[in-house]
């Protein structure tokens, strides 16, 4: 019997001590609020030349259980300081010390009585030196830690997200037309819609920057190079036949390589706007072919033109996608709108794509984060990342949207 109680008292305490246990949010891993400016946050070292307080500073996790929840802060200042931390609500004033090693400052408790996403918020009020505060962490104990998610990585863009189209068996895809919406307040920096994606290339809407958006298009060389193109034999490379006025057409690398081209466009949230892509096989190779409508215009602008090696096919695995490719902004929420996809065969038959299958990254495969979603609404496609709202979609959903029954009237301009 004295073995028996003293067994379950072991079993407890150890209960006890996995519902307990520790986690580290890492520096590496936090937001600005709201945008990346007076402090750096990088893989090396976290948070550090936080200068400024028009900003905070946002650590996010998910709390699968409920609990207890106690907060510390891994931090140093250069000459003291105080933090405003803030937490499910409740908020604590915290003194930094002046100490050139990291130091384990007890910050707030609080009870989480609820699953879902939190951030423990950092606000600079007060400073007699440079800094507010350099943080390596955020330390979380208590119950609630128990099976609760938050990116380990310093990897800070969400996970990208897409819609597979299938196409009917026998039927070849010489044309692919598809259209984009992007709500308001959707059109975040750093956020790639992507229309007509096929096995060797994708052609899509991007925001590069506060001032700067571009319609984009690339097809990937030959062979699995994934950095250098110099390192691509010349017989591997995508060759350059032709490209619209102004627009601007290169080699790439650091995701595999292949060929590039770009036409810096103001495209606006809101707005729809259309996407039209060629296959001509020829042999083993295929020329590829994108042309972007031009509302303004009212008419189809060539793009680029590419000839691609090794293939000798028409376009295959079609699909679309979202990716938020910025790290600065990657807690921040984007969603697009994508219908009316098409195919027009080599018999030149229509096929209207009113069938979807959701997938997703590894960023999403690894359960780094858990913020992305897509669905049908309003005979659309949607997709969506990011903002640390609960997913909607699971991987291999099939979503089908209502058929207009009606392909697109197309007229290409003559050369």
């Amino acid at each position: 019997m004295l073995f028996c109680a003293l067994f379950a008292g072991l079993m407890a305490m150890q209960q006890v001590s996995a519902q307990s246990s520790p986690v580290v949010l890492p520096g590496f891993t936090a937001y600005a609020d709201p945008e990346e400016k007076n402090v750096d946050i990088n893989e090396n070292n976290g948070v550090t030349n936080w200068t400024g307080n028009e900003n905070t500073v946002n650590f996010y996790f998910h709390a699968a259980n409920t609990g207890k929840l106690k907060v510390t802060l891994q931090a140093r200042s250069d000459a003291g300081s105080k933090l405003l931390v803030t937490l499910n609500g409740v908020s604590k004033t915290v003194s930094i010390p002046v100490n050139s090693n990291y130091a384990a400052i007890p910050a707030l408790e609080t009870n989480i009585k609820k699953p879902g996403f939190y951030a423990v918020t950092l606000k600079g009020l007060d400073k007699s030196g440079k800094v507010y505060a350099d943080v390596k962490g955020v330390n979380l104990e208590g119950a609630a830690t128990k099976d609760i998610q938050f990116n380990p990585k310093p990897w800070r863009r969400s996970a990208s997200v897409h819609l597979n189209y299938p196409v009917p068996e026998g039927k070849n895809a010489e044309w692919f037309y598809g259209e984009i919406k992007v709500p308001a307040g959707e059109d975040k920096v750093g956020t790639y819609f992507m229309s007509c994606g096929f096995h060797r290339g994708y052609f899509g809407m991007q925001v590069n920057s506060p001032e700067e958006r571009r319609i984009i298009f690339s097809v990937w060389d030959a062979g699995s190079e994934p950095d250098r193109r110099d390192n691509v034999k010349y017989e591997d490379q995508v060759v350059l036949l032709a490209k619209g006025d102004s627009v601007y057409a290169s080699g790439f690398g650091g995701e595999g390589t292949g060929g590039h081209s770009h036409w810096i466009y103001n495209w606006k949230a809101g707005d729809t706007y259309r996407f039209l892509m060629h296959s001509v096989p020829t042999g083993t190779t295929t020329t590829y072919t994108a042309y972007f409508y031009v509302p303004e215009h009212r008419e189809w602008k060539l793009i680029a033109s590419f000839r691609a090696p090794k293939d000798g096919k028409y376009m295959g695995h079609l699909y679309s996608f979202l990716e938020n490719f910025s790290f600065e902004n990657g807690h921040l929420g984007r969603k697009g709108y994508y219908g009316n996809h098409w195919i027009k065969t080599d018999t030149g038959e229509w096929i209207e794509l009113t069938k979807a299958k959701f997938t997703n990254d590894a960023t999403a495969k690894a359960k780094d984060r858990l913020d992305f979603g897509g669905g049908a609404e309003n005979g659309w496609f949607y997709l969506w990342t990011s903002g640390f709202k609960p997913a909607d979609a699971r991987y291999g959903d099939i979503f089908e949207r209502p058929a207009t029954g009606k392909h697109p009237e197309i007229t290409l301009p003559r050369f």
